[in-house]
């Protein structure tokens, strides 16, 4: 009886520990950036799991540390629901859970294959570092996909990011992950292993430094971006009384007090309250704010038959719209409900109600510019996804996102999408701008840094040069070449020392 207390008790400590080890974990990531976290944890998980002898607790372990990380990474994800709290707010806790225990699922898969496929040992890690990256990278798009709070972005603060130019995040995450692992590795000789692993971080660092320093960027084009930044909170967005005030402050900023006459000014997603059917005088008077020889790009929603389409348009220095560029990757449960159809079937009618009734848009994400650069589009969360950034034979000379950040509060949520928009610059070589509604907008060059920026919750603008893209880097010609590579090449030691081990020795 005082054993299976015993066990039960020692079974929980062990959970809430992991739970715990997640949270700490999770605070790598943005606003906090404590990168120093991943070199404490990640070894003594790694030194943990290399003799864990009850194959069986793998899922458990790696469920419950997911837990832990997701729940503080993705904490914003409550924020929609205060919007309106008295209608919505009751769902606010079920959708961490929710959420947060379904992107854990994915960790205690990846824990589960590595421990039930192997024996205690150092192949054993091997073995989790690829199941780990492979299930991060499977998370980047079954179900719609959702590769938020990826490991590697927690190493933003650090040189160490530059090497996602060559390997991308999956590939970094790999080598973060054996790194890491490195001292369990090299057990019993746990020095030796701390010092290798120091001596590889060292070096990842060294390539960093070297990486944006010494690679220059093509001829420049001397194109000057004007950001805009209205401030519009979400619960007063939409309201009849307020919508007309947000739209003369987007025009105050464009026209702006500054002598700089910009090529561009960007307005963030759905900043033109007006459908796009329906607002000609509209655009008009978007341009005369602009000023001659300036387009604007902007965000506005438009109806195409039954739908509603959340669209990015450019308007030229004439005044009228020469590209319109309609959202992709919506977000489930927000833009639209999945199986909608089947739940209007059954009866739940009411559930299809809480989310927007938008249609994915087609077509090539590259906006002739005119007399300003081509660049690439992307609408709110789409920047989370690398693959809209790859596989592109015309290259773009820089990358606009428009989105409304609102959404996700401001305690983590903004700062988080900020730094997966630094990502995609650092992957492509490419400037990345961005007009966020209530914040963080910003300029950011090839290399990741930010230049340009407006604070969180307040309205402005900023005038900056739009810095000249890079040659290509590999990740952008590659994609994820390095990571398969490594990856079968680490798949196929492995096996052959499992196989050696269980069937040549025997």
């Amino acid at each position: 009886m005082l054993r299976a207390y015993s066990n039960i008790h020692n079974k929980w400590i062990n959970t809430i520990g992991f739970f715990i080890l997640g949270l700490i974990m999770a605070l790598a990531q943005a606003p906090f950036n404590f990168s120093f976290l991943y070199f404490l944890i990640l070894p003594l998980l790694g030194l943990y799991l290399r003799d864990l002898k009850d194959k069986k607790t793998g899922f458990s372990i790696g469920w419950w540390t997911g837990l832990g990380y997701f729940s503080f990474t993705i904490i914003w994800i409550i924020e929609p629901f205060f919007v309106e709290p008295k209608t919505t707010g009751w769902i606010a806790p079920f959708a961490l859970v929710f959420m947060a225990g379904g992107l854990a699922l994915f960790w205690a898969l990846a824990f589960y294959i590595a421990t039930w496929l192997t024996s205690a040992g150092k192949i054993r890690l091997i073995f989790l570092a690829i199941s780990w990256t492979f299930f991060e990278y499977l998370r980047s798009f079954i179900f719609t996909g959702f590769p938020w709070g990826h490991l590697s972005y927690g190493l933003l603060s650090l040189p160490i990011i530059q090497v996602i130019s060559w390997i991308g995040a999956h590939g970094l995450g790999l080598l973060l992950l054996i790194i890491c692992f490195l001292p369990a590795i090299c057990a019993p000789r746990v020095k030796s292993g701390l010092t290798i692993m120091l001596s590889f971080l060292c070096l990842l660092a060294v390539i960093g430094f070297w990486r944006s320093n010494n690679i220059n960027p093509d001829n420049p084009k001397n194109i000057i971006v004007r950001v805009v930044q209205p401030n519009a909170t979400q619960s007063l967005k939409w309201r009849k009384d307020k919508k007309e005030i947000f739209y003369r402050k987007l025009l105050d900023l464009t026209i702006g007090k500054s002598l700089t006459s910009p090529n561009v000014v960007i307005w963030p997603e759905t900043s033109i309250s007006k459908l796009l059917n329906d607002s000609d005088a509209v655009i008009k008077e978007i341009s005369i704010a602009a000023g001659p020889n300036t387009a604007v790009v902007a965000g506005i929603v438009r109806k195409e038959k039954n739908n509603s389409r959340n669209s990015l348009i450019l308007i030229n220095e004439h005044g009228d719209i020469s590209a319109i560029f309609d959202k992709q990757h919506l977000v489930p449960f927000g833009e639209y409900m999945p199986m909608a159809n089947f739940l209007n079937t059954i009866g739940l009618s009411s559930l299809t109600g809480l989310a927007g009734n938008f249609k994915p848009g087609k077509g090539s994400r590259i906006i002739d510019g005119g007399n300003i650069p081509n660049f690439l589009a992307l609408i709110c969360y789409e920047s989370i996804f690398s693959n809209y950034s790859n596989n592109i034979e015309n290259r773009p000379d820089w990358i606009v996102q428009i989105t409304n950040d609102a959404w996700f509060g401001s305690f983590s949520g903004p700062y988080q999408h900020l730094a997966q928009a630094r990502i995609r610059a650092i992957e492509q070589g490419v400037p990345f701008v961005r007009s966020a509604n209530t914040g963080i907008s910003a300029m950011i060059d090839p290399y990741g840094r930010i230049l340009n920026s407006i604070e969180l919750e307040t309205s402005g603008y900023f005038d900056a040069v739009l810095p000249d893209k890079l040659p290509p880097t590999p990740y952008a010609k590659f994609g994820e070449l390095f990571l398969s590579i490594i990856s079968c090449l680490l798949l196929l030691a492995s096996l052959n020392n499992i196989y050696r081990k269980h069937f040549i020795t025997e």
